[in-house]
């Protein structure tokens, strides 16, 4: 090799050295001002993606505030309305109780039975170990009906119906009745009960029977009756 192209050789080493030393120079110089535009440049971004966000929120609050609200089932934002009063409760047939104003129902009838015999004996008692009372009203205004005639008529402790077991009870000034005498057995697959029939001025006889409850010594049965006209 001659001493010529050894010149030549490092002159372009030295040449590309020096290019490439001076683009790496270049990069570096760069390298500081493109990572300050990133970091500006990420705020930014970041506030202009938001922005339709920020907006619809805006929007919305704004319109919620403005817009009148319907009303929800009687009450309104903050304005408190008093409460919606629920109908009065009517005869509970189940429990013979009645309420003391507006419509009554009037007591479902029953059968007679073939054991009935008029002009029971006037008394409150015929027995021990149950006590019968209630109030009797009108169906007309739940109004009480007093001098009521209630005949009342059971089985005895030994399941069998006689004159020691019947009575007659009348309503008071208050319509009010009580009745005594034991728990009436079943017999002939009929489930304890006592007969009921009721008279009075003005209204229908009604004839009906209560079913005590095992186990029970005292029940209430308010007795309904129907106005004449």
């Amino acid at each position: 090799m001659k001493p010529n192209d050894i010149i030549i050789q490092n002159s372009r080493a030295v040449g590309g050295n020096e290019f490439k030393s001076g683009k790496s120079s270049q990069e570096d110089s760069e390298a500081p001002f493109n990572t300050g535009r990133r970091r500006l440049m990420n705020p930014i971004s970041r506030i202009c993606f938001s922005y339709p966000l920020i907006f619809s929120v805006l929007t919305a609050v704004i319109m919620i505030t403005a817009w009148p609200l319907p009303s929800l089932g009687g009450f309104e934002l903050g304005q408190a309305k008093e409460p919606v009063s629920l109908p009065k409760k009517t005869l509970a047939q189940s429990s013979g109780s009645v309420a003391s104003s507006g419509d009554c129902q009037p007591t479902p009838p029953d059968s007679l039975g073939p054991f009935y015999k008029p002009n029971a004996p006037v008394r409150s008692s015929v027995g021990q170990g149950y006590i019968l009372h209630g109030v009797v009203r009108s169906s007309k205004d739940c109004s009480i009906v007093a001098g009521a005639r209630i005949e009342m008529w059971l089985t005895g402790p030994n399941g069998r119906y006689d004159d020691d077991h019947r009575a007659t009870v009348f309503s008071d000034g208050s319509g009010r009745y009580r009745f005594e005498s034991n728990f009436p057995p079943d017999y002939a697959g009929r489930p304890s009960h006592i007969h009921i029939r009721i008279s009075a001025a003005g209204y229908r006889t009604l004839i009906t029977q209560h079913y005590p409850a095992k186990g029970v010594r005292e029940a209430t049965f308010d007795l309904v009756v129907i106005p004449t006209r």
